[in-house]
C-alpha cells in the first residue's frame, strides 16, 4: 500500500493544480473561483522515483460544522488524520493570511508531519510570501509553482524523509479478482453520495439538502464481503480456485447531470464533463433514479450515453423506503425503459435505499455479474458453430436477387464484447438482420444486457475493376 500525502490550504492557493501536476493528468477540476473542490480526491502521485497516494482536499474554512463549508472542512480533517505527511500550501503572491495562520495552528496540534510549500512562486513574485511563511513555524518553506512545475526537486527532497515510497499496482483488469470500477451517475439529488456513504459505512462524501454539492468525480476503494460467493471455473490444470469472498470495488461518485439546456454555470459544465469522463473510466455504471420522481427523459439520455460508450448498465431506484405503490412504480419504470432503451433489453433493475441499506448487496452482486459478461470472450469454435446455426435458421436476404454471403465471424475484443463478421456485400445488409444476430449473441452466448457491438467487413472482389 502506498504512503499518503494530503494537500491542505485555504481556498484558491492552487491545491488542485498541484494535485494534477503530481498525478500527471487533469483529474481535479481547476478554476479561478474559490472553493471548487469540495470532497477529498485521491490519485496515484509520482515525483521522480517517489510514488505515493496524493489527496486533494477542499479549501480549509473556519465555518460551523452544519454548513457546507463546515462539512467540507471535516473531510479535510479526515484526510490529514489518515496521511503520512501533510503538504501545507500557501499563495506566495498573497502572502500569509489570518486563515493561513489558523490552519497552521490546527496543523501544529495534529500528529501528522507537515511540509510547508509556497505556491505561485515563479520568478520573484513569491519572494515576500516566502519570507512571511517562516513565521508559521514549519521551518524552511519550499518555493514551487504547481502550474509551471518549478521547485519539484525541492519538494521531492522534503517529502522523502516522511514516506517510504512504494510501487504502483499494475493489475490484470480481466482477472477474476481485479478491482471493479463502478460509477454511480444520475440527476442531481438522486442520493448518489449518500448511497456510497452507506456502502462504505462512513461519511466519506459530503452530503446535504443542497443540490449539486458534488463537483469532482471522486473514487474510493472498498472491499465488499460477498454474502454468496460463486464457484469459479477450473484452471488449465483442472484445479478449482478458491471462491472469492472479498471483492475489491472502486466506487466513483459523480456530479448530478441535468438537461444540457439548463447547464449554464461554468463550474457545472466542468462537473458534468468530469462525470462523463468517469463513465468512460468505469466498467459498470449504476444509473440512480429517485423513486419519488420516477423515470424522466434526462435519465434515458444518461442511460443512452452509458450504452453508447459501451459500458455495462444497471438501473437502481433509490429512496425505495419512501416510494408510493412500489410494485406499480417498478413495473412502470421497467416498461418505460423497454420502450426508451429499445437497443438494449433486460437491463438489471434493483430497488435500493441509501437510508436503510436495502438492495445494496444485490446491486454490487449484479455489477460483478455484469462485469463478468462485459469481460467475456467466446472461443472461436463455439462462436462459429453458433454463427452457422443462426444463418441456417434465418439466411441473409437477397437484395436485387443477389444473396448476401456471410462467411465467418470472430470476436475482435471484449470490454465491451465486439464481433466482426466477414462476407460479401455486407454494406447492403439491412439493420433488421444485424439486430437479429445481435439479439441472438446476447441470448444464446450469455451476454445478457451488456452492450454488444457487431462490425461487418466485405471481402474485396478481384474482378471489380
Amino acid at each position: 500500500m502506498l504512503p499518503t500525502v494530503a494537500i491542505i490550504g485555504r481556498p484558491n492557493v492552487g491545491k488542485s493544480t498541484l494535485f494534477n501536476r503530481l498525478v500527471g493528468k487533469k483529474l481535479a477540476l481547476v478554476d479561478d473561483t474559490p472553493g471548487v473542490t469540495r470532497d477529498r480526491r485521491e490519485g496515484q502521485g509520482r515525483l521522480f522515483d517517489l510514488e505515493f497516494t496524493i489527496v486533494d482536499t477542499a479549501g480549509y474554512e473556519d465555518e460551523d460544522p452544519d454548513t457546507l463549508p463546515g462539512r467540507m472542512r471535516m473531510q479535510t480533517e479526515a484526510a490529514i488524520a489518515g496521511a503520512q505527511v501533510a503538504l501545507f500550501l500557501i499563495d506566495g503572491r498573497v502572502g500569509v493570511t489570518p486563515l493561513d495562520e489558523e490552519i497552521a495552528r490546527w496543523l501544529r496540534s495534529s500528529a501528522t508531519p507537515v511540509v510547508l510549500a509556497v505556491n505561485k512562486a515563479e520568478g520573484k513574485q513569491g519572494d515576500n510570501g516566502i519570507l512571511e511563511s517562516y513565521a508559521l513555524g514549519f521551518g524552511d518553506p519550499i518555493a514551487i509553482s504547481g502550474e509551471h512545475g518549478e521547485g519539484m526537486a525541492d519538494l521531492f527532497q522534503s517529502l522523502l524523509p516522511h514516506i517510504d515510497g512504494g510501487a504502483f499496482e499494475v493489475p490484470d483488469p480481466e482477472a477474476p479478482d481485479a478491482i471493479l470500477k463502478l460509477a454511480i451517475v444520475g440527476r442531481p439529488n438522486a442520493g448518489k453520495s449518500t448511497l456510497i456513504n452507506k456502502i462504505l459505512g462512513e461519511n466519506r462524501l459530503i452530503t446535504g439538502p443542497e443540490a449539486g454539492i458534488t463537483r469532482d468525480s471522486i473514487s474510493v476503494d472498498w472491499i465488499w464481503n460477498d454474502p454468496s460467493p460463486k464457484e469459479r471455473e477450473p484452471d488449465e490444470e483442472g484445479n478449482i480456485p478458491p471462491m472469492l469472498t472479498e471483492r475489491r470495488v472502486r466506487l466513483i461518485d459523480t456530479a448530478g447531470m441535468r438537461k444540457r439546456a439548463k447547464v449554464q454555470d461554468k463550474l457545472e459544465k466542468l462537473s458534468v464533463a468530469d462525470a462523463r469522463h468517469a463513465i468512460d473510466f468505469a466498467e459498470v455504471v449504476v444509473l440512480l433514479l429517485d423513486a419519488t420522481k420516477g423515470l424522466e427523459v434526462q435519465d434515458l439520455k444518461i442511460a443512452d450515453h452509458v450504452i453508447q460508450e459501451g459500458r455495462a448498465l444497471i438501473i437502481a431506484i433509490n429512496k425505495w423506503d419512501v416510494a408510493v405503490d412500489g410494485s406499480g412504480l417498478f413495473k412502470g419504470i421497467r416498461a418505460a425503459l423497454e420502450e426508451g432503451l429499445s437497443q438494449l433489453k433486460g437491463v438489471p433493475m434493483i430497488a435500493v435505499s441509501a437510508l436503510t441499506g436495502k438492495g445494496l448487496d444485490q446491486m454490487i452482486s449484479a455489477a460483478f455479474d455484469a462485469r463478468e459478461a462485459w469481460n467475456k470472450r467466446v472461443p472461436t469454435g463455439i462462436l462459429n458453430r453458433w454463427f452457422e446455426a443462426a444463418i441456417s435458421a434465418n439466411p441473409p436476404p437477397a437484395p436485387g436477387g443477389k444473396r448476401i454471403k456471410l462467411r465467418y465471424m470472430t470476436q475482435a475484443r471484449n470490454r465491451p464484447p465486439t464481433f466482426v463478421i466477414f462476407g460479401n456485400r455486407t454494406d447492403e445488409l439491412p439493420a433488421s438482420y444485424a439486430r437479429y444476430l445481435l439479439n441472438g449473441i446476447r441470448r444464446d452466448l450469455d451476454f445478457g444486457a451488456v452492450p454488444v457491438r457487431i462490425n461487418f467487413r466485405s471481402s474485396k472482389n478481384p474482378f471489380a475493376d
